[in-house]
């Protein structure tokens, strides 16, 4: 589970409260986007309602 941080400039892995930015070159960041598209991962909004996979895939397309 990744969650929208609430400036929208990364995500947080709700697993152990990591921070990631999305910078391409971050192995974290790599594996968010991997997971999200594979659908083995959920994606909560910064107010933590959780996104359809299509919404979060859709979200995904829009990172660098």
């Amino acid at each position: 589970m990744y969650k929208l941080t609430e400036n929208n400039q990364g995500i947080i892995r709700v697993s152990d409260n990591a921070w990631i930015p999305f910078d391409p070159a971050n192995t974290d960041y790599t594996n968010f986007k991997k997971e999200i598209n594979a659908e083995a991962a959920e994606l909560q909004d910064a107010d933590g309602n959780t996104m359809t996979a299509a919404e979060a895939k859709e979200f995904v397309a829009t990172l660098p």
